[in-house]
């Protein structure tokens, strides 16, 4: 069974019309309208695309195939799943990087569906292999929080990202529930715990982008798309994830704080249905993997009273897919910059990894919405 499998499933169809389907625990749920054959033609576009990029061992193939994972396991397409495993094989035999980083464990993803999928004990190794890594030799700081690293150098000494969550915790998160390691849930839900504390505005609710722990400031304070789309979306998985989720303390808080981030995003999402490179600047560009990362969250979390902006943002990401597959206007890899100026002058005209990859799963949630299980009230 894989980890999707006690969030979703049970492929039931969505057609132009509304539908008001009752969730398991009896609540009522998103009104959505789409065409599903519309959305598993998008979805199949975008594997294709993807799969004809020349990504390799890092975070932004990481990010890519946790889409193309989450598509396979979403939809039951075989091919998504053969297309992975060609790739991932091809890879390994190639060689892996002699050193992990923070950033490069997002490959994991794809490592834990592979595996599942197939029983090969090579997938499991490499995965164990970075947990290891997380547990034992990354750079830490604080209440055992993980230091961002993109190299084998200290670049970021004693710097939270949100981009972390992504890259480490929610894997943790994953892998701890796999193998049923409460030492590492307990881990990755501290390090959900910390991010909360060190990233979020408690004024606003929306997430800065970074945290200087040795100044003991945001940096340049800017609440940047995609940070707040890391912290959304993989908040918005954990409750589906980890049994009995309303017996961690730390669960409360993840379910709090992405109340509050989902409540305070709804209100700088554009007439186009999306969210900005900055969130709250009206004169930064409208960003596609922020925008689908943050809708994604807000599908997973199935609140009703979002079904108007998960429709907006629905209209929104088709219009940003191109004939071909090619998830356009997302912004290049992107540091903690100095000022708006600088975020605003990140290009968004190449294909990127992480557009992809997060399109890839806000689409594939939208056709099983009607079957994620909600934590309740919480």
């Amino acid at each position: 069974m894989s980890f999707s499998d006690r969030l979703f499933y049970n492929k039931t169809t969505v057609g132009k019309e509304y539908k008001e389907p009752k969730g398991r625990n009896g609540g009522a749920m998103l009104k959505l309208e789409y065409d599903k054959k519309e959305i598993e033609g998008v979805i199949d576009k975008i594997v294709k695309k993807t799969m004809n990029m020349d990504l390799t061992w890092d975070w932004p193939c990481g990010v890519a195939y946790y889409g193309i994972s989450d598509a396979y396991e979403k939809t039951g397409k075989k091919e998504y799943l053969e297309l992975l495993k060609d790739r991932i094989d091809e890879l390994i035999d190639l060689g892996l990087p002699k050193v992990w980083t923070v950033n490069a464990c997002a490959m994991g993803h794809c490592l834990i569906t592979l595996y599942q999928a197939t029983g090969e004990q090579q997938y499991h190794d490499i995965l164990m292999s970075k947990i290891a890594y997380l547990r034992k030799d990354a750079l830490r700081f604080g209440d055992h929080v993980l230091q961002h690293t993109v190299s084998a150098n200290n670049d970021f000494p004693e710097q939270c990202w949100c981009d972390t969550l992504f890259m480490a915790a929610f894997l943790m998160l994953r892998v701890g529930v796999f193998e049923h390691d409460e030492e590492l849930i307990d881990d990755a839900l501290n390090q959900y715990y910390w991010h909360i504390k060190y990233l979020q505005n408690p004024s606003s609710g929306l997430w800065y982008h970074g945290y200087d722990n040795i100044a003991g400031d945001h940096m340049s304070g800017i609440y940047w798309g995609r940070a707040n789309a890391w912290a959304a979306f993989t908040m918005s998985q954990v409750g589906g994830i980890l049994p009995q989720c309303y017996l961690y303390p730390k669960y409360i808080d993840v379910a709090g704080s992405l109340n509050e981030q989902l409540a305070a995003l709804k209100v700088y999402q554009t007439e186009n249905g999306l969210w900005r490179t900055v969130v709250d600047d009206p004169e930064s560009y409208e960003e596609i993997s922020a925008s689908a990362g943050i809708a994604a969250a807000m599908l997973t979390r199935g609140n009703p009273l979002h079904s108007k902006y998960s429709n907006k943002a629905i209209k929104g990401l088709l219009a940003n897919v191109s004939e071909d597959g090619k998830v356009m206007n997302v912004s290049g890899g992107t540091a903690v910059m100095r000022d708006k100026e600088g975020y605003r002058g990140i290009p968004k005209a190449y294909i990127q990894g992480w557009g992809q990859g997060l399109a890839l799963s806000f689409f594939a949630t939208l056709l099983v919405s009607d079957e994620i299980e909600k934590d309740g009230a919480l």
